[in-house]
Order: structure tokens, then C-alpha cells, then sequence
């Protein structure tokens, strides 16, 4: 048995600022929440009058409540399931059509076509683009194509996932895409050496002149002595992005004879003293380095930071590499230090505006050597980025979580083939504790426990938080919820979520021992799901890799967290396992398995008996007849 030894808690807390009632953006459906509006109406339910004379006057109307039918998760270890599985739809004759608005390699292409329509419209006006999302899946750009809100608010709903076929995704509005539950990935790893390679020719370009040189003798012009270039041996390298790309230029200039020097606030520093590279602050590397090469992302925090400020800091001289985006320089600043010899050179692959203005001062200046953003430009690097994207947009149209999601919880493939399991048992107990609430002034708060014999740092629950988001959301709401706008969707129905870690001593090398979810203030239609404190609350686990039910309020339980569910409220007596299995079988509805936890011998005790088939009205009414059942629910999971 695993006991409880410390505890550590932290709280995530939705802002109910935007209000429940207000229509959501991020769906064309109409919101019915009924248990977290207080002010509308409560689920549809059957009232069945029970003939039990032990019952209560308060309790003597037992009320089932329908609950909405729900996708079955994937039973299988991974992939992990995340939202609407379109591949069903392909049983049926429907495929889903896959817009590529910028030209992809024709490997990635037969890759689509394999599994959906595939619409290849290129060089589309913003008009012409939001008029055709509105019958498309999914949408596969390179960098060319700007997806804005206008574009997810054309879709309307239906665009399930955007493909960037290459790393960065500047181009696409990350916030509409999350409020409009549309998942976006990229393909980082593709173009990685592509784009290291492509670094490193044109620093050793830039360095020995190479494209002044060529252009000179093309012009009939033989100048030697005006092209003397500098030795890259000794040499200080500044790589300001220690991501992939940044990684591979540093590994292949050290190889040079480089000395390399990075920058990255999120890098870990055992990965560059691995291949020999010290990571400095941003102002120690510009200010000592020989040559810059930039590897970071286009963000708010890096727009410009190459400006007249920072040029000043640097070492007379420096040469300036870029093959990352165009933003992170500022153009007129860098002409200027250009002209007053602060920066002797620089390569650019990447500008601005792309492409850049035939009169731009840096594409006219001579030592400027320059590339039409070739950075991913390989035969190789085109077919595996067209593959990667392809893949991760298929994988998300079949409802996969993409280890490279880009607005998502990143959890590493290991990591997810790890949580997959609990993922599945996480949004199981949110579907199933959801069906337990009677109404009352509507759910508010909610509180998840999870038990671990796991240091609490490597403990990362963001996966499964989203998950029980969306079991408690999804079913009794008409709006589509997925793990991308889970969070999104609590904070508008003013949800507070609040998570506690326990630490249990177990010899399991298990993730996590077990997850316990409990709704707050709120009334129960099944009185024994309520805790000692009047909350509704349930705990399961993971045996076997099987999600498994095993507490009911104060109740011990063990079943399978699959199909259809009973639970049962009776007086421990003999024959009762008998009576109830007779009736489901005179009903032709098949019982899977069943389990019976109690208080104590002779008392209370909780049955819960799996069905493969939902029981007709008839069949229930009888339940509720047996004398000794004092309360059941029926569950659908």
C-alpha cells in the first residue's frame, strides 16, 4: 500500500473576468453549460418514483440524469487522443480537405492525399484564403502565408489544425488559434541541418568575399588585393539561439576552429559545455564576440533587438550572420553601423519584408553578401519538412497529440507514451464525476489531487489538468472542447481549478499512483459521492495501463473506467449482486464486471456493475424498486 508521507500544493486559477453567459469567440456553436450557468435550465432526467420504504422523504424521487453520448477514448497506450477523430469520418466515405497554400515537396503531398482531399491553391490573397478556409479541415503554409484571426474566424469552427512546413510560425496568430480550439504544429526538425549549413556557408562567405569576388570578375574585373578576406581560426563565435539550428552552426564551428560563445536564457548548460561552448549573457556575447550568427525566434522580446543601442556595445568589426528571421535586426540601425565601420559585414538570409524593396540600403550595400531566404533550401531538407508536416497534420486530424504542437501542452514523445494512460483516466474521472452533479448554483470550483511517489518537479500536470478540463466541459456543453482551448474555455466559464501533489511512498516506477477529482459546492444526484466535507469526489488510477475507478466518495471501488457504469447505494446484505445481475439480464443488457465496496459488514456498501449496453427506462425502474438499493446513477463513460 502507498501512504501519504508530505505535501506540496499550487493552484492554477481560471479568472472568471470573462463571463460565463458571453457568447465564446472561439466556436460557431451556441453554449448550453447548464451545470456552470446556474441560470439555465439543468440536464434533461428521468424521475423514477421508488417504492423503497427505506428511503428517505428528501430522497424517495431518484433522478437519473441523460447524459450526452461522448467519443471513447483510445484504449491503446498511445497515440493519446486529444479532440474529434476525423479518421472515423473516412469510414463513412468523408475525408477532410487539406488546404497547402504555399508549394510543398511532393513526397509531403502523397503523404496527404493518402488520407484526405488535398487543395493546392498557391499565392492566395488574404480574401481569397479566408473564402475558401471555410470548407477546410486543415491549412498547410510556409512563411509566405499570414494566418490572422480573420482566417480562423473564416473557418468557422471546422479548421481543426494549421501545418507550418518549416520552425517558425510568426506568420500564424497563435492566440486566434487557441481561442478557436485549432491546433498548430510545426516541423522543427526537418531543415535543422539545412539551416546550420547554410549559417556556416555564408560565414565562411562572407569572411573571404566570396559573392564580392564573383561579382568583380563576372564584371571583368580582376582585384585581389581588394578582397582579402579573415581567418575563422581563433575567431570568437556569438550564437544568440542555442536551439537545433543554433546547436548545429556551434558544433560545426567549433569543427572550424572556432571559439564558440552562446546565448540562451532557456538553453540547459550541460547541452553546450557537452560540445565545448560557454553560455554568457546577452551583452557579454555581443560586446566580445568576432563574427554573430543569430538563431532565435521572431517574438515581442526579440523584435529589433539588433539596434542602434546594441550596435554600440559591440566590438569594432564584428561580422553579423543571420538565417533566422528578418524582425530581429533592426535594417536602418544596421546600415548605420554598417557605414561607421561598427559592423564590418554581414550575411543575411532573411529579411524584414520578404521580398525586400529593390532600393533596401542592406541588399544594395557591398558588404552585404545576401540569400533569398535559402535557410531550408535543400532537396533533402524540402522532402523531410514536407513529410514532417504532413504527418503531424494528419496525425492531429486523427485526434493525436503532435510532439510538435506548438500551442499546446510540448510534453516530449517519451514523456507522452509515459502519461498516455493517465491522460485517459484524467479526462474519464472528469466525464464521470460531471454526471454525479444534481445542479445546485453551478460548477465553480474544482479541485484535482494527484498522488505521486515522483519528485514534485518532474511531475508536469498541464496534460492532464486540460484533460479533466475537457471531460468535466465536454459533455454537458455543445461546444467543442480540445486539448488546445481547454484552459481557454474554463477561464470563459469562470472555472476555478485548483491542483494539490501528495507525495506517496510506493515502490512503482508509475508516473503517478493515482489522480483524485473532486467538484465543490455543489449537490449530488448520488449522495455517496460526497466527501465527509459535501463534495463531490472520485479517485482512480492506472492498473495494467488500464484506467480504473477506485473511490466513490468514501466508498472503495475497482472497476474499469470503460463503457457504461451503475452505482448502486445498498444495505450490505446477501443476494443482492444476483437480484441486480437477474434484472439487467431479463433487459438483454450484458454485465462486464462487478465490483461492491462497503463501509463495514452488514452496513452500506457501494456495487458498481459494468454494462455493455445503456439499460432501457424498464430496466432501471427496477433497480430502483429492490429494496435494499437506497440510491444508483447510471454513468455513461
Amino acid at each position: 500500500m502507498a501512504s501519504a508521507s508530505a505535501n506540496s500544493s499550487f493552484t492554477t486559477v481560471f479568472s472568471p473576468s470573462l463571463s460565463s453567459s458571453s457568447p465564446s469567440s472561439s466556436s460557431s456553436k451556441i453554449s448550453n453549460l447548464s451545470f456552470l450557468n446556474a441560470s439555465s435550465p439543468t440536464s434533461k432526467f428521468l424521475k423514477l418514483v421508488s417504492h423503497n420504504p427505506h428511503n428517505s422523504a428528501a430522497g424517495s424521487n431518484i433522478t437519473i440524469t441523460s447524459v450526452l453520448k461522448t467519443i471513447e477514448s483510445s484504449t491503446s497506450a498511445v497515440p493519446v487522443r486529444t479532440g474529434r477523430d476525423l479518421s472515423s469520418e473516412r469510414g463513412s466515405g468523408v475525408k477532410p480537405t487539406i488546404l497547402v497554400s504555399e508549394k510543398l515537396g511532393e513526397a509531403g503531398i502523397q503523404v496527404l492525399r493518402s488520407f484526405g482531399n488535398v487543395d493546392c491553391s498557391y499565392d492566395l490573397t488574404p480574401e481569397e484564403l479566408c473564402k475558401k478556409i471555410g470548407s477546410c479541415d486543415a491549412l498547410i503554409v510556409r512563411s509566405g502565408t499570414k494566418v490572422t484571426r480573420g482566417v480562423f474566424e473564416a473557418g468557422k469552427g471546422k479548421l481543426k489544425v494549421v501545418g507550418r512546413a518549416g520552425v517558425g510560425i510568426d506568420n500564424v496568430d497563435l492566440q486566434a488559434a487557441t481561442e478557436f480550439g485549432c491546433l498548430v504544429v510545426n516541423a522543427p526538425t526537418a531543415n535543422t541541418v539545412a539551416a546550420a549549413e547554410h549559417g556556416i556557408a555564408l560565414l565562411t562567405a562572407m569572411a573571404r568575399n566570396v559573392s564580392q569576388a564573383d561579382a568583380s570578375m563576372k564584371a571583368g574585373k580582376w582585384q585581389r588585393n581588394k578582397y582579402v578576406g579573415v581567418s575563422l581560426v581563433g575567431k570568437i563565435l556569438a550564437v544568440m539561439g542555442f536551439g537545433k539550428v543554433g546547436f548545429e552552426v556551434a558544433r560545426r564551428a567549433k569543427g572550424l576552429g572556432m571559439e564558440v560563445i552562446a546565448h540562451d536564457p532557456y538553453a540547459p548548460a550541460e547541452r553546450a559545455r557537452a560540445i565545448g561552448v560557454e553560455l554568457v549573457s546577452f551583452d557579454q556575447a555581443i560586446s566580445c564576440a568576432d563574427f554573430i550568427s543569430l538563431h532565435m525566434p521572431l517574438t515581442a522580446a526579440t523584435s529589433k533587438i539588433l539596434n542602434d543601442e546594441t550596435f554600440v556595445k559591440m566590438k569594432k568589426g564584428v561580422r553579423i550572420i543571420n538565417v533566422a528571421r528578418g524582425g530581429v535586426i533592426d535594417e536602418d540601425a544596421m546600415v548605420k553601423a554598417l557605414d561607421n565601420g561598427i559592423v564590418a559585414q554581414a550575411a543575411l538570409d532573411v529579411f524584414t519584408e520578404e521580398p525586400p524593396p529593390k532600393d533596401n540600403k542592406l541588399v544594395q550595400h557591398e558588404n552585404v553578401t545576401i540569400t533569398p531566404h535559402l535557410g531550408a533550401s535543400t532537396k533533402e531538407a524540402q522532402e523531410g519538412v514536407a513529410i514532417e508536416v504532413a504527418e503531424a497534420v494528419i496525425g492531429a486530424l486523427k485526434g493525436e497529440l503532435s510532439a510538435t504542437a506548438v500551442n499546446a501542452p510540448m510534453v516530449p514523445p517519451k514523456v507522452l507514451s509515459e502519461l498516455a494512460p493517465y491522460v485517459q483516466l484524467a479526462e474519464k474521472l472528469g466525464r464521470l464525476v460531471v454526471q454525479l452533479v444534481a445542479g445546485g448554483d453551478g460548477i465553480k470550483s474544482i479541485k484535482v489531487v494527484y498522488k505521486s511517489a515522483h519528485c514534485q518537479d518532474d511531475l508536469d500536470t498541464r496534460l492532464l489538468r486540460a484533460m479533466i478540463t475537457k471531460g468535466i466541459i465536454e459533455p454537458i456543453s455543445n461546444t467543442y472542447i480540445n486539448l488546445v482551448n481547454a484552459d481557454f474555455t474554463a477561464k470563459q466559464k469562470g472555472l476555478r481549478i485548483s491542483e494539490e501533489r501528495v507525495s506517496v511512498d510506493s515502490a512503482s516506477e508509475n508516473p503517478i499512483h493515482s489522480i483524485q477529482v473532486c467538484i465543490l459546492n455543489v449537490d449530488s444526484k448520488f449522495e455517496s459521492a460526497l466527501s465527509k466535507t459535501g463534495d463531490i469526489r472520485i479517485e482512480g488510477r492506472v492498473k495494467d495501463g488500464i484506467p480504473r475507478l477506485t473511490c466513490v466518495g468514501s466508498f472503495g471501488v475497482d472497476v474499469s473506467l470503460e463503457g457504461n457504469l451503475i452505482l448502486c447505494r445498498q444495505v450490505d446484505q446477501p443476494g443482492m449482486i444476483g437480484r441486480v445481475g437477474n434484472i439487467l439480464g431479463q433487459h438483454n443488457v450484458n454485465v462486464s464486471f462487478m465490483s461492491v465496496g462497503r463501509t463495514s459488514r452488514g452496513k452500506k456498501a457501494i456495487m458498481a456493475i459494468g454494462v455493455d449496453e445503456e439499460p432501457n427506462r424498464e430496466a432501471l425502474k427496477e433497480i430502483g424498486e429492490v429494496p435494499a438499493v437506497e440510491e444508483f446513477v447510471f454513468l455513461n463513460l
